[in-house]
Protein backbone atom coordinates (compact mmCIF):
# COMPACT_ATOMS: atom_id res chain seq x y z
CA UNK A 1 0.00 0.00 0.00
CA UNK A 2 1.41 3.68 -1.22
CA UNK A 3 -0.73 5.51 1.00
CA UNK A 4 -1.86 5.79 4.47
CA UNK A 5 -5.48 7.04 4.72
CA UNK A 6 -8.46 7.62 7.39
CA UNK A 7 -11.66 7.87 6.32
CA UNK A 8 -14.04 9.68 8.68
CA UNK A 9 -17.83 9.52 7.67
CA UNK A 10 -19.36 12.39 9.71
CA UNK A 11 -22.58 11.70 8.11
CA UNK A 12 -22.56 7.67 8.84
CA UNK A 13 -24.20 7.53 5.48
CA UNK A 14 -21.59 5.42 3.29
CA UNK A 15 -21.66 1.65 3.93
CA UNK A 16 -18.29 -0.57 4.12
CA UNK A 17 -18.01 -1.31 0.84
CA UNK A 18 -18.69 2.61 -0.80
CA UNK A 19 -15.38 3.46 1.83
CA UNK A 20 -13.59 0.13 1.04
CA UNK A 21 -14.31 1.44 -2.69
CA UNK A 22 -12.85 5.40 -2.51
CA UNK A 23 -9.78 3.76 -0.37
CA UNK A 24 -8.89 1.42 -3.32
CA UNK A 25 -9.64 4.49 -6.02
CA UNK A 26 -7.48 6.47 -3.58
CA UNK A 27 -4.40 3.79 -3.63
CA UNK A 28 -4.75 3.31 -7.63
CA UNK A 29 -4.28 7.32 -7.48
CA UNK A 30 -1.33 7.42 -5.74
CA UNK A 31 0.79 4.63 -7.27
CA UNK A 32 -0.31 6.50 -11.01
CA UNK A 33 1.22 9.58 -9.53
CA UNK A 34 4.11 8.16 -8.18
CA UNK A 35 2.97 9.34 -4.49
CA UNK A 36 5.79 7.82 -2.00
CA UNK A 37 4.88 4.83 0.18
CA UNK A 38 3.71 5.46 3.35
CA UNK A 39 2.29 9.31 2.52
CA UNK A 40 -0.77 10.20 4.41
CA UNK A 41 -4.16 11.44 3.69
CA UNK A 42 -7.46 12.14 5.24
CA UNK A 43 -10.82 11.94 3.61
CA UNK A 44 -14.05 13.05 5.35
CA UNK A 45 -17.10 12.82 3.86
CA UNK A 46 -19.61 15.97 5.61
CA UNK A 47 -23.24 17.08 5.11
CA UNK A 48 -24.01 20.31 3.00
CA UNK A 49 -24.15 22.52 6.21
CA UNK A 50 -20.95 21.30 7.31
CA UNK A 51 -19.13 21.88 4.10
CA UNK A 52 -20.99 25.49 3.78
CA UNK A 53 -19.44 25.81 7.37
CA UNK A 54 -16.08 25.62 5.88
CA UNK A 55 -16.37 26.83 2.51
CA UNK A 56 -17.53 30.18 4.28
CA UNK A 57 -14.74 29.73 7.07
CA UNK A 58 -11.62 28.99 5.12
CA UNK A 59 -12.21 30.56 1.50
CA UNK A 60 -14.44 33.22 2.45
CA UNK A 61 -17.33 31.65 -0.09
CA UNK A 62 -20.74 31.95 1.23
CA UNK A 63 -22.04 28.23 -0.10
CA UNK A 64 -21.83 24.79 0.42
CA UNK A 65 -19.41 23.15 -2.33
CA UNK A 66 -18.52 19.61 -3.55
CA UNK A 67 -14.93 19.31 -2.60
CA UNK A 68 -12.31 21.24 -0.31
CA UNK A 69 -9.01 20.32 -0.06
CA UNK A 70 -6.23 21.52 2.27
CA UNK A 71 -2.75 20.78 1.81
CA UNK A 72 -0.93 20.40 4.39
CA UNK A 73 2.64 20.72 1.90
CA UNK A 74 1.58 23.91 0.19
CA UNK A 75 3.81 26.15 2.33
CA UNK A 76 2.96 29.50 3.55
CA UNK A 77 4.88 33.02 3.63
CA UNK A 78 8.55 32.70 5.81
CA UNK A 79 7.76 28.83 6.21
CA UNK A 80 10.36 26.07 4.42
CA UNK A 81 9.91 22.64 3.36
CA UNK A 82 11.53 20.04 6.26
CA UNK A 83 13.03 16.95 4.24
CA UNK A 84 13.74 13.78 5.99
CA UNK A 85 14.49 10.23 5.06
CA UNK A 86 12.39 8.17 6.74
CA UNK A 87 9.51 11.05 7.56
CA UNK A 88 6.11 10.04 5.86
CA UNK A 89 4.30 13.21 3.63
CA UNK A 90 1.37 14.21 4.84
CA UNK A 91 -0.20 15.46 1.86
CA UNK A 92 -3.33 16.68 3.77
CA UNK A 93 -7.80 16.38 4.02
CA UNK A 94 -10.31 15.78 1.58
CA UNK A 95 -13.47 16.81 2.46
CA UNK A 96 -16.35 15.62 0.85
CA UNK A 97 -20.31 16.83 0.86
CA UNK A 98 -22.17 13.29 0.28
CA UNK A 99 -25.13 15.47 0.02
CA UNK A 100 -23.73 17.60 -3.14
CA UNK A 101 -22.13 14.16 -4.38
CA UNK A 102 -25.63 12.93 -4.49
CA UNK A 103 -27.29 16.11 -5.61
CA UNK A 104 -24.20 16.12 -8.96
CA UNK A 105 -24.58 12.44 -9.34
CA UNK A 106 -27.99 12.93 -10.39
CA UNK A 107 -27.78 16.13 -12.39
CA UNK A 108 -24.84 14.27 -14.11
CA UNK A 109 -26.63 11.15 -14.40
CA UNK A 110 -24.12 9.03 -12.75
CA UNK A 111 -23.57 6.61 -10.30
CA UNK A 112 -23.33 8.17 -6.82
CA UNK A 113 -20.01 6.29 -6.51
CA UNK A 114 -19.10 7.68 -9.14
CA UNK A 115 -19.35 10.86 -7.89
CA UNK A 116 -17.72 10.09 -4.68
CA UNK A 117 -14.52 8.79 -6.73
CA UNK A 118 -14.55 12.18 -8.94
CA UNK A 119 -14.84 14.08 -5.94
CA UNK A 120 -11.99 12.25 -3.74
CA UNK A 121 -9.62 11.98 -7.12
CA UNK A 122 -9.98 15.87 -7.52
CA UNK A 123 -9.38 16.42 -4.00
CA UNK A 124 -6.15 14.21 -3.85
CA UNK A 125 -4.68 15.47 -6.95
CA UNK A 126 -5.31 19.15 -5.46
CA UNK A 127 -3.06 17.77 -2.71
CA UNK A 128 -0.29 17.19 -4.94
CA UNK A 129 -0.51 20.54 -6.32
CA UNK A 130 -2.72 20.48 -9.36
CA UNK A 131 -5.06 23.16 -9.28
CA UNK A 132 -7.48 24.67 -11.91
CA UNK A 133 -6.69 28.35 -11.85
CA UNK A 134 -6.44 28.98 -15.74
CA UNK A 135 -7.10 27.02 -18.75
CA UNK A 136 -3.70 25.33 -19.21
CA UNK A 137 -4.42 23.96 -15.64
CA UNK A 138 -7.96 23.06 -15.60
CA UNK A 139 -7.00 21.06 -19.09
CA UNK A 140 -4.46 19.22 -17.14
CA UNK A 141 -5.63 18.78 -14.22
CA UNK A 142 -8.91 17.57 -15.56
CA UNK A 143 -7.72 15.24 -18.20
CA UNK A 144 -5.60 13.57 -15.28
CA UNK A 145 -8.85 12.97 -13.08
CA UNK A 146 -10.56 11.44 -16.62
CA UNK A 147 -7.68 8.86 -17.29
CA UNK A 148 -7.35 8.18 -13.44
CA UNK A 149 -10.98 7.27 -13.13
CA UNK A 150 -11.30 5.60 -16.58
CA UNK A 151 -8.33 3.65 -15.76
CA UNK A 152 -9.99 2.54 -12.42
CA UNK A 153 -12.95 1.95 -14.36
CA UNK A 154 -15.25 4.12 -12.91
CA UNK A 155 -15.91 6.00 -16.43
CA UNK A 156 -18.82 8.48 -16.73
Amino acid sequence: MSLEIDIFDEVEELTEAQVAEIEKLLQFAAIKEQVEPGSEVSVTFVSNARIHEINREYREKDRPTDVISFALEELGEGEIKVVGAGIPRILGDIIISTQKAREQAEEYSHSFMRELGFLAVHGFLHLLGYDHMSEEEEKEMFSRQREILDEYGLAR
